[in-house]
């Protein structure tokens, strides 16, 4: 469905799983209203232990949800499970430092999938330079972030302007963002913001997302 990797996938990215709904909701009604208020990616994270999806309950799931994103046109992401994109041809795949290995899953999925990687220092965003074959990082968290238990420290605005200075690609913040963030975060040339609870959680999901796409992020020519 979708060949070449666009920046403008990163501006409004959603990323959500069964641990992310609050009670009363279901995981794809909060992501079909996501993808009609205008998110531009979506990334299915489903881990911890608050997940109330067991193992053979995710791969239909990812279908169903995946199927939402069609109908969107928007690119579904997996998260850290190389095997489950596969299965469900997914647009891409998204990949943290402690997860299979980067070089593993360019082997796997490169050229199909467009590929995501966390970086959240220099020294990462130095190291994933040298690799070809990824298409954007995902960087942060820029705030403390409640939805991940394994998060790294805080970066803030100032961390996450060094890393855009010296990335030799796309990047999109991630942790603890909320509305008001946007700008600044628009300011350091990151090209969007990676979500969860923002959305999850957002009593009027349409609103939040309208104020991601409205935040004076580069757009790609």
């Amino acid at each position: 469905m979708m060949k070449e990797f666009n920046t403008d996938f990163l501006h409004a990215y959603f990323i959500c799983g069964s641990q992310d709904v609050p009670k009363g909701k279901t995981l794809t009604g909060i992501v079909e209203k996501a993808l009609a208020a205008g998110i531009t990616a979506f990334q299915f994270r489903d881990k911890g232990p608050n997940s109330t999806l067991s193992k053979t309950e995710r791969l239909p799931m990812a279908q169903k949800l995946h199927q939402l994103c069609q109908a969107y046109r928007v690119p579904f992401f997996i998260d850290d499970d190389v095997k489950l994109a596969q299965q469900v041809h997914a647009e891409g795949v998204h990949v943290g430092q402690s997860d299979e290995e980067i070089k593993q899953v360019i082997k796997e999925v490169g050229g199909q999938m467009f590929i995501g990687y966390s970086c959240s220092n220099l020294a990462q965003i130095e190291q994933a330079n040298k690799i070809s074959g990824i298409d954007y990082y995902g960087s942060g968290p820029i705030y403390a972030t409640q939805s991940k238990s394994d998060a790294d420290p805080e970066i803030g605005i100032t961390g996450l302007t060094q890393l855009v200075k010296n990335s030799a690609r796309p990047i999109v913040a991630i942790g603890g963002i909320t509305a008001s963030d946007l700008e600044a975060i628009s300011k350091t040339g990151a090209n969007g913001a990676a979500v969860i609870s923002m959305i999850a959680q957002s009593n009027n999901i349409k609103q939040t997302v309208s104020q991601m796409l409205t935040a004076p992020w580069i757009k790609s020519d």
